[in-house]
């Protein structure tokens, strides 16, 4: 039989993978960790995590056991705060990156409370959300994952951001073929906004030029301000002052979505919380 004191232990572990800070966290040894640990596999009769040089990774049942003792952990805690008739109830975590953070949900930041906040990109986002470490993620999706429950909440055009002078600026809306010449701020090769960006001009046949690579819209502003060239950024985000945008109609809209477990699909502090999320956007 599986011992809850080993599932929590676990779930900490599994939070630093790595059995010194664990232990140090969970007040134990850490022979006394790595044996709740040992226990643990044995009874679930699969190894849970394994290392590469000194670095530790769950396997995929580790990843199973982990979720399932996080999600054991905030039933319980639903379940005392029920009994105990009392307010205070576990924060909900929320996952979203730094852009949705900025431009999506400063209104859910501001009011929605008891909230924990970590920020993550769609990967790490997803990541999380599967091992049960965030309650709800936020992010732009490119695939549609089946072992998670995706909301769509809103899709923005991709727009270019350019001086409100800028001789481009005198169109409602822009195609590829307008960028002809322009250098762009964009993220660096391996982003997924910068590989949608280079695919739809190399398809368009446009000539185009690297102004500067930059990493967040914030910086990508930042460099447009110092007119290191122009940008093309999600149609959420806000164009500085003296700066205007422009849709190029011909790129792909780019969706934001909420991600939660299936498991989560009853849990009515979770719907409050998504409830406020598409109030916002």
């Amino acid at each position: 039989m599986i011992q809850t004191d080993a599932l929590a232990a676990f779930a900490v572990f599994a939070d630093h993978l790595n059995f010194t800070r664990a232990a140090a966290a969970l007040h134990l040894s850490q022979p006394a960790l790595h044996v709740k640990v040992a226990k643990l596999a044995a009874t679930v009769g699969r190894p849970l995590y394994q290392r590469s040089g000194r670095t530790l990774t769950l396997t995929p049942e580790g990843e199973a056991v982990a979720r399932f003792a996080r999600d054991l952990d905030a039933r319980m805690a639903a379940f005392l705060t029920e009994v105990r008739d009392a307010e205070a109830v576990r924060p909900l975590t929320l996952a979203a990156g730094e852009g949705a953070y900025l431009y999506l949900l400063g209104e859910v930041v501001r009011t929605f409370r008891p909230l924990r906040l970590v920020n993550r990109d769609s990967a790490r986002m997803l990541a999380s959300v599967r091992a049960g470490r965030v309650d709800l993620g936020i992010g732009v999706l490119e695939v549609l994952p089946d072992d998670v429950t995706t909301v769509l909440l809103a899709s923005y055009p991709q727009t270019l951001v350019l001086p409100v002078d800028h001789p481009l600026a005198g169109h409602a809306e822009l195609t590829l073929r307008d960028l002809a010449g322009v250098s762009l701020v964009l993220p660096p090769a391996n982003r997924p906004h910068r590989r949608t960006v280079e695919r739809a001009l190399r398809a368009a046949e446009v000539d185009w030029a690297l102004a500067i690579e930059a990493e967040g819209w914030p910086l990508t502003l930042h460099f447009v301000t110092l007119g290191v060239g122009l940008s093309i950024v999600n149609g959420c985000v806000r164009p500085p002052a003296g700066f205007t945008a422009r849709e190029i109609t011909d790129l792909p809209r780019v969706p934001y979505y909420a991600v939660h477990l299936p498991s989560r699909a009853d849990d009515a502090r979770l719907a409050e919380l998504l409830s406020a999320v598409r109030l916002a956007i």
